[in-house]
């Protein structure tokens, strides 16, 4: 699978791309006025909250996945149609795209790519920026779901003890049980494994290597084939996780209800200790 896209390989492409500007951040609703004030050339802004989720509970999650039918809507509202390559950017290292290039992906289309390094990238390869909304022709995509694994609340509680890996990729103090900014309990799901979505970023907000994703992953027990899943607060950096083992060569399942789902349920039980186990 291919999962990124290099900003010098963006400028100098050719044909029909259309560009998805996902710029969403925990507490800051400010994403919209940040895009019209500089995006790229022709790209469309999605807006995470109301197009990539459906609206929050308890029973699902702060960021439940959208139907496939309302997401096809969004899509075609992007412009997208069959066919056309996706490239999804922000400017936080991909952290909120990735919830798009999951989205795309899990709903059937083929050629969805993260811009590496996002905005900062595009600039320092010399990509210029436009100011202003771009509302493009409607798109004609047909979605047919079923292109990304995903896990219920259930099978990620049952995932440890069976053999199989799942990642928490929030920061370690919320892992740890530290802090909780901002759902009901704090610590981590009993059995899962540390593994925070900014260290699979350079300093430069690009992806690390596959190189080095995959060694990360190794010394976190994950292997190739075997059954690993992903969870953050609400399934939207999780995707970045996502992403990261895709481009170390390694399938990983989606919880979408992730930490949002479980905290809500005073059932689930809640462990704080540094690691698994």
């Amino acid at each position: 699978m291919t999962v990124l896209a290099a900003a010098a390989d963006l400028l100098a492409a050719g044909g029909r791309v259309v560009l998805l500007d996902v710029r969403w951040a925990l507490g800051d609703d400010q994403g919209r006025e940040k895009y019209l004030a500089g995006h790229l050339p022709g790209a469309v802004f999605v807006d995470l909250e109301t197009e990539l989720a459906d609206p929050p509970s308890a029973a699902s999650g702060r960021h439940p996945l959208p139907s496939l039918q309302r997401l096809q809507s969004a899509a075609r509202r992007w412009g997208i149609r069959d066919g056309d390559a996706v490239v999804a950017y922000d400017a936080t290292g991909g952290l909120a795209a990735a919830r798009g290039w999951w989205l795309l992906r899990w709903g059937g289309l083929p050629d969805v790519r993260l811009l590496d390094g996002g905005l900062d990238a595009w600039r320092r390869a010399g990509g210029p920026v436009e100011p202003g909304d771009v509302v493009p022709e409607p798109g004609d995509v047909m979605l047919t779901g079923g292109g990304m694994p995903v896990l219920t609340i259930d099978e990620a509680a049952s995932l440890p003890a069976s053999g199989g890996v799942l990642l928490d990729a929030r920061a370690g103090e919320r892992y740890r049980g530290e802090v909780e900014p901002i759902d009901p309990r704090a610590g981590h799901v009993p059995g899962a494994t540390s593994a925070p979505t900014t260290e699979n970023l350079a300093a430069d907000g690009t992806f690390r290597p596959p190189g080095e994703l995959a060694e990360r992953f190794d010394t976190l027990g994950v292997r190739p084939g075997g059954d690993v899943a992903v969870y953050c607060g609400s399934g939207v950096t999780a995707a970045h996780e996502v992403a990261a083992l895709a481009a170390a060569g390694i399938e990983a399942a989606l919880w979408p209800g992730s930490w949002s789902q479980w905290s809500a349920d005073p059932a689930r039980p809640v462990a704080t200790a540094p690691k698994p186990g």
